[in-house]
């Protein structure tokens, strides 16, 4: 019947007449949804548990039962429904994430899993009556699940003998323009809806923005000839998809079963699903953007010895300078602000008979080809210089190896907890 020893955790979204919390199973620790509202208005709740508990999807989100609680500061019974846990939300606040609107790779990612619960729903004889962003929700690995079927109606539903059920039931500015006229629902109104939320997901808001009273909405869908804007940017493909959604005549509409074969979502099926970014290194979407051991040897291959590695790191010689005659002396040593040449900038910024002395270098004379102390440019590394910058870099890589082999402990250590 329910989830025995659960503690309800913070608000994460509120209805009409429910609200959602977070709330965690005491024994095994595991995290899902719980839709609450006092049990004299729970008949929405209700027929979504009834619902639900009849259906078998992943592309629909999970009952996992339900109960009634006592609340002792209200005085009040309440109904309380157990759904599987969404850690991205709901589409429409994953949109807002995303920069207020979706690519089209992810657009037609969603749409697919939204159709595919669609296509579920009509082959069991049931309408959603409330597609939107809102009720679309979004699971840790990128997938799409449609909720809040509290709506929802079995197909040519009664609301008594003789009168069809014509009530207006869901968004106004996601409602078909049949369904505004009154003339009953079907499956083309919940096609219409999808619709609209792909232009959500392309746009960031609801379709119709410049209208703001729901009545006027209600009129404008049902008695024009409009249709909700298509946005520029979408492929080819994303519009002919919506134009098959948003055909104002509902027998022009296609079906779910239909628009799972259209090619805007078709090619889709072949599409990894969307990479939702690790929170922490609880995530396992962490531990898979880890490269392992294999990996990492496969993109540093092994080559020379390590004394060969360090010789190839050390220049034969002090880098050429001269190469490039457009220097301009900002100051001088001697206070000179005219103009040089980079050949004798060089031997004015650099010490020679200091560097001599030191038996740091050598220098290469290119007038009399023979080794001496002018100011000509220096050419060579000496063994002495060459062994210390050789210290120099054994100290770093040693330093390194040390670094790399307690991150290595760490990770593992993290890995085996």
């Amino acid at each position: 019947m329910g989830i025995s020893g659960w503690r309800r955790g913070k608000l994460i979204g509120r209805g009409s007449s429910s609200a959602v919390y977070i709330a965690t199973h005491l024994s095994t620790g595991q995290v899902f949804s719980v839709k609450s509202a006092l049990a004299a208005h729970s008949a929405s709740l209700q027929r979504e548990q009834s619902l639900l508990s009849s259906l078998d999807s992943p592309y629909l989100v999970a009952c996992l039962g339900f109960d009634i609680s006592w609340d002792s500061p209200s005085s009040s019974l309440y109904y309380n429904l157990f759904l599987e846990y969404a850690a991205e939300g709901s589409l429409s606040d994953y949109v807002a994430k995303k920069g207020g609107r979706l690519n089209d790779l992810a657009i037609r990612s969603i749409t697919c899993d939204i159709l595919r619960g669609l296509a579920h729903l009509h082959s069991r004889g049931i309408l959603h009556c409330d597609v939107k962003g809102r009720n679309v929700l979004i699971t840790s690995d990128g997938h799409a699940m449609l909720a809040d079927l509290g709506s929802a109606i079995p197909i040519g539903k009664r609301d008594s003998d003789d009168e069809p059920c014509c009530r207006l039931r869901g968004t106004p500015v996601f409602m078909a323009p049949e369904v505004a006229r009154g003339q009953g629902q079907g499956p083309p109104a919940d096609v219409w809806a999808l619709g609209c939320t792909v232009i959500e997901m392309a746009t960031g808001h609801a379709p119709w923005p410049d209208v703001v009273d729901p009545l006027a909405a209600v009129h404008r869908i049902a008695f024009s000839q409009e249709v909700p804007e298509i946005p520029n940017w979408l492929s080819c493909e994303g519009k002919d998809f919506l134009t098959k959604c948003l055909a104002r005549d509902p027998r022009e509409r296609w079906t779910a079963e239909q628009l799972l074969q259209h090619v805007f979502v078709n090619s889709s099926s072949s599409i990894a699903k969307l990479e939702v970014s690790p929170k922490s290194t609880l995530n396992q979407a962490f531990w898979e953007s880890v490269p392992d051991g294999d990996e990492e040897a496969d993109e540093c291959p092994a080559t020379d010895k390590p004394s060969e590695r360090i010789d190839q790191l050390i220049c034969s010689s002090i880098p050429d300078w001269t190469w490039d005659n457009i220097w301009v002396t900002i100051r001088s040593n001697d206070g000179d602000e005219t103009q040089r040449t980079g050949a004798e900038t060089i031997s004015h910024s650099f010490d020679n008979d200091s560097a001599y002395e030191k038996g740091l270098v050598t220098s290469h004379c290119n007038s009399c080809k023979s080794e001496s102390s002018c100011s000509c440019r220096v050419d060579s590394v000496s063994e002495k210089h060459k062994r210390e910058i050789q210290i120099e870099i054994w100290y770093w890589l040693f330093f390194l190896a040390i670094n790399r082999l307690v991150s290595c402990l760490v990770f593992n250590r993290a890995a085996v907890c």
